[in-house]
């Protein structure tokens, strides 16, 4: 702990007092079905703590009682109980969470002054933010807002929290969205790397990630870990304590990963996920660059569906052709081979050589192709070209020009394409955010 150790103890006494009402993220029914206030006691008004600099963010100071104001909301955002085990890891994200909106604002306040553009988020803006919350809650925003000021949490402060993320995350999305390009390689390597995986068992996943980086090392990472864990076992909700703490894209969907297949997530995830039953929560699992702790929700077999895009050339050869014959069809299309450069300039290539035929065999299942063709299709990546095919009507060579899962569970082209700009925006957030850091004057007291 850092000098604010001394407030801790009272913000542990004050926070335990406050957080006996139910968490706002655990909050499943409206305020009216609560005892009237005249039943129960009123909570203990938090007594005010002396104030001092927690810490220094390019001469922008953010006090004790901005970091306890911040660990409150923390808490009772993510469903956490303070413990004196976990109180040391909710300073430190409440501490690292303010620092990072420092530097954000810093940085929106100059780009606003320079571009003379508008970016950062208006009252307005900010209390329909608080009406979405409040309804996602099945609360009024008055109901929301009074359950904050009884846990002892300024509303300025959840306003402050929320201005800073939807202007920051607007901003990436208006300077870098319109920019970024998804190629339909891109796309199309995604839907192969899913057909690939069709056949293998599939499993619906939750993800909280703790950078090690961004935590101080690999040890703090692993001990946050457990500390989380252990929350979420005494009834913290996974969606909540991911918003709060995972360093992950996926922590504004409450770490919802959705469907992976083996060889999306890292090796260590992998094997983890062999072993977890639908329901159950991982152990720490320490990878890389940091530890994660998966949920996972459901589990399936594969599918064993993926399509392919096919194109060929054929050589026409009778059932009973001689083997002469064969031997000399199988010399054209070993030599025609490899010159077939691409999908795009095979039928071209292949109507260069007398005796060959050309065409679009289109997309199918695998499944539903020749047996020969099956064997073929399921081995060649996209792009590739076959050996020479033997079948009833001829020699064949097939070209695989396209690759993806099939089935009511595959993404759509949209789908993917989505997933794949939001992954690259969440990236650049991040590899942003991290030059502001290094490049800012930051003190911790």
């Amino acid at each position: 702990m850092t000098t604010f150790a001394a407030g801790a103890a009272s913000i542990l006494a004050l926070t335990v007092a406050s957080l006996g009402a139910p968490a706002m993220a655990q909050q499943q029914a409206p305020a009216e079905a609560a005892p009237p206030a005249a039943q129960a006691p009123a909570p203990a008004a938090p007594q005010p703590l002396s104030e001092s600099v927690a810490a220094v963010v390019n001469d922008d100071i953010i006090s004790s009682y901005d970091l306890m104001q911040r660990m409150r909301l923390l808490m009772a955002t993510s469903g956490m109980q303070p413990t004196q085990e976990n109180l040391p890891q909710i300073e430190q994200e409440a501490l690292r969470s303010l620092i990072d909106e420092r530097l954000q604002m810093q940085e929106l306040k100059r780009v606003e002054k320079q571009q003379k553009i508008t970016i950062i988020s208006t009252d307005k803006e900010v209390e329909e933010q608080i009406g979405d919350i409040a309804q996602s809650n099945r609360l009024q925003p008055d109901q929301l807002k009074q359950q904050l000021v009884a846990q002892g949490i300024g509303l300025d402060t959840w306003r402050a929290q929320l201005r800073a993320e939807s202007s920051w995350q607007s901003w990436i999305q208006g300077r870098y969205g319109s920019r970024l390009r998804i190629g339909e390689d891109q796309i199309k390597a995604y839907q192969r790397r899913l057909a690939d995986a069709a056949a293998k068992p599939q499993y619906q996943i939750s993800e909280v990630f703790l950078d090690s980086a961004r935590v101080g090392g690999m040890e703090v990472a692993v001990n946050g870990a457990s500390q989380l864990i252990s929350q979420m076992q005494q009834g913290a909700p996974f969606a909540a304590v991911a918003r709060q703490f995972s360093g992950s894209a996926t922590a504004a969907n409450g770490g919802e990963v959705g469907w992976v297949s083996q060889g999306e997530m890292p090796a260590e995830v992998d094997a983890a996920l062999e072993q977890l039953r639908p329901g159950q929560l991982s152990v720490p699992i320490q990878v890389k660059d940091g530890v994660y702790i998966i949920y996972l929700r459901d589990k399936r077999a594969g599918s064993k569906t993926a399509i392919v895009d096919l194109k060929q050339v054929a050589a026409p050869l009778a059932a009973d052709a001689t083997p002469a014959q064969v031997d000399a069809a199988t010399k054209l299309l070993n030599d025609l081979k490899p010159k077939i450069t691409s999908c795009q300039t095979l039928e071209a290539t292949a109507g260069k050589v007398d005796g060959l035929v050309a065409g679009d065999l289109g997309e199918a299942e695998i499944t539903d192709l020749a047996p020969a063709f099956q064997e073929a299709a399921n081995k060649l990546e996209m792009g590739q070209v076959s050996d020479p095919i033997r079948t009833d009507a001829g020699l064949h060579l097939i070209a695989v020009c396209g690759k993806r899962q099939g089935g009511a569970n595959a993404p759509t082209h949209d789908q993917i394409e989505n997933r794949l700009r939001g992954q690259q925006l969440a990236l650049i957030a991040k590899r942003y955010l991290r030059d502001l850091r290094n490049q800012a004057t930051i003190e911790t007291r």
